[in-house]
Formats: C-alpha cells, sequence, structure tokens
C-alpha cells in the first residue's frame, strides 16, 4: 500500500487541532497539537497560522481542514462567518493552501466533519439518522441523513446555533437576536457565572465547583434548561434516531446525566425514543471526519489503529 501522509486540521473559535495522518505508524491522537486560535486578529491571521504548521512538515499528499463557520466544500470556501472570527467570510481556503503547497486540498464545516467521524468510527456508527450537536465558543449542528450529510441548498443546513430560542433576547455574534447559542453555548454559560458570580472560570472549573457551590448549581441547571429546550425542539423538527453531543463541555458527567433524564418532559411521547449519545471521539471528531474525507476522495483505505483523547 501506497504510504499516505495527510496534514488535519480542524479550526474552532477557541482552538486549532492539527495531526498529521501517516499510513507508516498507528494512529495515535495524543500527539494532536493544539494552539489557540488567534480569531480576534481575523480570518487572515487564522490563515497564516495554519501555513506556518504547514512549512514544518514535509513529504505531505494532502490537506484536509475543517473550520468553524458555513463552508462550501466544493468550493473549500467560507460561505458565512460570525463576528466569533472577523474577516473570514468569503475567505478561499482551498486556493490559497493548494496555491502555496501545490497538493490536494479539502475543506469541510467543523461539525460536518465532526458527525462524519462519530458517523464512521463513533457514537453514531449504529445510526442511519442522526443530528450532531457541538457546544463550545458557539453551537454547531450536522444533520446526518441516510449515511450521508445533508448540506441543504447552499451548503449552510445544520446552524442550530442560531435557531431564535428569545425573541427580541441578547444579541448573537451572527448580529441577530435570541438565538440558541447566546444562551446554550459554553460561552454562554460562562458568562453567566461571571455576571453573577464575578468569577472568571472555564467550563472544566465550573463543574469542578459545582457539588459545593449552590449559586453555580443554580446558574448551571438555568442553562441546561436553556440546552434542553433546544434539542426537544430539533427532535419534534427532525425525528432522529439519534442526538449526539460533543464539545468539551459534553464531557461533564452531570451535563449529559441531566440531559438524558429531563429533555423527556420536554418531548411528546412519540419522540421520546431518540438516543441521546455523548460523542465518543471528544474532541477528535472532526479530525476523524476529515480524515475519512480525505481517504475517500484519494482513494486511500487508511487503517484505524488509534488512541482517542477523551
Amino acid at each position: 500500500l501506497y504510504i499516505m501522509k495527510i496534514a488535519l486540521f480542524d479550526i474552532g473559535g477557541t482552538t486549532i487541532k492539527h495531526w498529521v495522518y501517516d499510513s507508516e505508524r498507528p494512529f495515535d491522537f495524543k500527539e494532536c497539537i493544539r494552539q489557540p486560535t488567534p480569531a480576534h486578529l481575523g480570518g487572515d491571521a487564522v490563515m497564516a497560522c495554519i501555513e506556518n504548521t504547514l512549512l514544518f512538515e514535509s513529504d505531505l499528499d494532502a490537506i484536509a481542514l475543517c473550520t468553524a463557520g458555513q463552508v462550501n466544500p466544493c468550493e473549500g470556501s467560507v460561505i458565512f462567518s460570525t463576528k466569533n472570527i472577523p474577516g473570514y467570510t468569503g475567505m478561499q481556503i482551498k486556493h490559497r493552501l493548494k496555491s502555496r503547497f501545490q497538493i490536494p486540498v479539502f475543506v469541510e464545516n467543523d461539525v460536518n466533519a465532526a458527525a462524519l467521524g462519530e458517523a464512521y468510527n463513533g457514537a453514531g456508527r449504529q445510526f442511519s439518522h442522526f443530528l450532531c450537536v457541538t457546544f463550545g465558543t458557539g453551537i454547531g449542528g450536522a444533520i446526518f441523513i441516510n449515511r450521508q450529510i445533508f448540506y441543504g441548498s447552499s451548503y449552510s443546513s445544520g446552524e442550530f446555533g442560531h435557531l431564535i430560542t428569545h425573541a427580541g433576547g441578547i444579541e448573537c455574534t451572527c448580529g441577530h437576536r435570541g438565538c440558541y447559542e447566546a444562551y446554550a453555548s459554553t460561552s454562554a454559560l460562562i458568562s453567566s457565572v461571571q455576571k453573577e458570580t464575578g468569577l472568571f472560570l472555564d467550563g472544566k472549573e465550573i463543574f469542578s465547583l459545582l457539588p459545593r457551590n449552590p449559586k453555580i448549581e443554580r446558574i448551571v441547571n438555568q442553562w441546561l434548561i436553556e440546552v434542553i429546550t433546544g434539542l426537544a425542539s430539533l427532535i419534534h423538527i427532525f425525528n432522529p434516531q439519534a442526538l449526539i453531543l460533543g464539545g468539551g463541555i459534553m464531557e461533564e458527567d452531570y451535563v449529559i446525566k441531566n440531559i438524558q433524564e429531563d429533555i423527556l418532559m420536554w418531548l411528546m411521547p412519540s419522540y421520546q425514543s431518540t438516543s441521546i449519545r455523548k460523542a465518543d471521539l471528544g474532541n477528535t471528531a472532526g479530525l476523524m471526519g476529515m480524515l475519512h474525507i480525505a481517504s475517500e476522495q484519494l482513494k486511500h483505505p487508511f487503517i484505524l489503529e488509534y488512541v482517542h483523547e477523551k
């Protein structure tokens, strides 16, 4: 079998994950490199970060990259991005990287890639129809129907974070008000804790304090109501076999357990069979999905021998 090296990237609003698949060695995501996304500096700075990383790699056969924002996977461009990454809308990622490095480039939305990773190597293996919802800086979504991604009429389906749950509510980074992600994202939880307690905590720190801090517990439980009501709406719209929930916050047992137990009271009886699953691949799902896309396009069957990080 031809030796293959593929540079994999997952660009999130907070973190860029990078790993090089090499068909000669085991697939170990413990070697995955993480670096802060220079999102506040804009789209050009994000792309420069990717390009600088690629300069340290040699003998690559392809680049496979997933990113936050609405993506046209055929053109490899960003259709629209919120203010989380200023100046990213319209970014011609595929053209830019292919012109510089002269190798095939594959580009996809980050949650679509995560859904593919989970579909073939994770929590979605047994399902033909599921939704993937990821919670982080914003809320991303992917619609998986008949074992493939549903893209919509202009490659922009699955923007679950911009479902309006509070008409006229908090301003969202998309420019509208009352969006689901303004209330139910990890960023929204962090902001609520900061506003009500004065504490600057990340998601892990919030949950480490949960057992002994009633005020934080109340804030988390109110946030969970926001999460659950949005998920209940998605179940009623799509009637999926499963919801697969990703993002670092979904690694917290308290979160998944409460969603699984409490969502039933929000659902009509005929919808209560929907399975609520935590993403098996954790934060590596997007990289796994991009490896699947690249291997399909390059007609290179990769051998799955890896250790993913929870």
